[in-house]
């Protein structure tokens, strides 16, 4: 295996504050708002006054789709148009992505190819291979490449564990969540120049 970069891989992580923030970060941002109430003007029905205004002893109503009544509409409710993102730096983002993977380091969870993946052909007995290779059999495998090629991408859909990522696209959410992170010698490269080739300049 390649020798990892003590910038990404073996930063001492005191507390885990910038994890959890790109963590909910990432989870805040891949939701959509499509849940959706009626208001009181949007329910169907309600244009006949359930009863006169005076001398029947009870409350005024002027529409049975009232919020308080049953059928109604709802008051404040959802409109659709929820924004729930959460903004975080780049900066921040690429110093959590460091210091999840130093977390997953220290677990030894860490593999780094020390020679490019040429025995991925599009076939799934071949990344099953390469599986085996490592004892890998039952985890959850976050695979880094520099690009998802065809061959890559053939090989790997049809496992349900393995999951690939491109080097520039890691996040805190992915690399928490895996058992193992393997990582190719051309995705190492990318991911340094991303991730300390940014903080140096």
């Amino acid at each position: 295996m390649a020798t990892l970069n003590k910038d990404i891989f073996g930063l001492k992580v005191e507390n885990h504050e910038l994890v959890k923030l790109a963590y909910d970060a990432y989870l805040a941002n891949s939701r959509s708002s499509h849940a959706k109430t009626l208001k009181r003007g949007e329910v169907r029905g309600g244009g006949k006054k359930p009863w006169k205004q005076k001398g029947t002893g009870r409350a005024r109503f002027g529409s049975t789709r009232n919020p308080i009544w049953r059928h109604g509409g709802v008051a404040f409710g959802r409109t659709g148009e929820e924004n729930f993102t959460k903004k975080i730096s780049k900066q921040a983002k690429r110093q959590a992505v460091c210091q999840a993977l130093s977390m997953k380091n220290a677990e030894k969870a860490v593999i780094a190819l020390d020679k490019p993946v040429t025995t991925l052909t599009g076939r799934t007995k071949d990344a099953v291979k390469l599986m085996e290779e490592y004892k890998l059999e039952g985890k959850n495998i976050l695979a880094v490449v520099k690009e998802k090629t065809p061959e890559i991408l053939r090989s790997s859909n049809n496992l349900p564990n393995v999951k690939v990522v491109r080097a520039t696209y890691l996040n805190v959410f992915d690399i928490m969540n895996a058992d193992v992170i393997v990582i190719g010698q051309s995705a190492m490269k990318e991911l340094e120049a991303w991730l300390v080739g940014k903080e140096k300049a």
